[in-house]
């Protein structure tokens, strides 16, 4: 046990700093100004008290370390956006958005459609592109932002409309030209990564008409994009991929077979909306400018963009 004869009482040391004795309770509760107790009294010893009262000791003693900050919060927290979606339209949205106003940054993330909508529920992005269609209702984008946007109030604003369909070999040798095609004897596919909307297609119509995935020759293969799968049957990889049309104009060496028409939408919080950079997002959807570019690049329906097209 210490000998208090070689310790002071807190009323001691606020005699020799000359503070109050309430400031010296506060600083052992703060941890600045080591004490022990003997019985119920405090004590703190000399040398703890000589260490205190170098100029050296605040320096010396560790600081807490700044909690980390991620990139995405800054970003999101200074009026900027974090768009997650992979089509070619998007770049063109961002570029469009910082010539019209240049205070509004924006980062891509180049995430699927399903991956897309998580990252929005998660605060890790502040919008979302999508095209995931529901088999049961026939619907684009508004039964899965329901579902895995719990506790929040979304918009849905449509960017634009695509064609999506098979990328056959030129000519289509091998007559591909339903679905129902994927299933006949020799037809290798070249798959989209889980969580695509092009994957949650296809597998809704597997689920729907109760059939065995792996029944599908090449199922299992996957890649991270339009391109890579229209790549995959140009090189003889895969017999047939499943994409957008305008991934099919990118790539030599492939013909495209339409077989649906999807809707495209970008999904962001309703409270969201009234931001500035929300604003300026839906304003650059709306120009004569962002719409005549995207027309150009062929492969797409503008017929709707920037319109609101679902609140849930």
């Amino acid at each position: 046990m210490r000998d208090s004869t070689l310790s002071y009482s807190p009323e001691e040391v606020s005699k020799i700093l000359n503070i109050s004795k309430g400031t010296v309770y506060d600083l052992i509760k703060r941890g600045e100004l080591p004490s022990y107790r003997i019985g119920k009294k405090l004590r703190v010893a000399p040398a703890d008290l000589e260490a205190y009262t170098r100029p050296s000791y605040a320096a010396e003693k560790p600081q807490p370390a700044p909690p980390a900050v991620s990139m995405e919060k800054l970003i999101i927290d200074n009026q900027g956006l974090i768009i997650c979606g992979q089509d070619i339209v998007l770049d063109v949205l961002a570029t469009h958005m910082e010539k019209r106003t240049p205070t509004v940054r924006s980062l891509r993330s180049y995430v699927g459609s399903l991956d897309g909508l998580l990252s929005l529920y998660r605060g890790t992005a502040n919008l979302a592109a999508a095209h995931l269609w529901d088999a049961e209702t026939d619907e684009f984008n508004t039964p899965y932002v329901r579902r895995l946007l719990p506790g929040h109030r979304s918009v849905i604003v449509n960017l634009v409309y695509r064609n999506q369909g098979f990328y056959v070999a030129p000519g289509n040798p091998k007559n591909l030209r339903s679905w129902e095609s994927l299933l006949e004897p020799g037809i290798v596919l070249a798959n989209r990564e889980k969580g695509s909307g092009t994957r949650i297609m296809l597998d809704e119509w597997l689920r729907t008409g109760s059939i065995d995935p792996h029944s599908i020759q090449g199922y299992g293969h996957e890649e991270p994009s339009h391109i890579a799968v229209a790549s995959a049957v140009a090189r003889g990889i895969a017999d047939v991929g499943i994409g957008t049309e305008k991934a099919a104009q990118q790539v030599s060496g492939v013909d495209f077979i339409p077989l649906k028409k999807e809707r495209y939408d970008l999904v962001f919080y309703k409270e969201d909306m009234d931001k500035p950079q929300f604003q300026a997002l839906l304003a650059t959807l709306r120009s004569p400018e962002f719409k005549h570019e995207v027309s150009g690049l062929g492969g797409y329906d503008i017929s709707s963009c920037g319109e609101i097209v679902g609140e849930v």
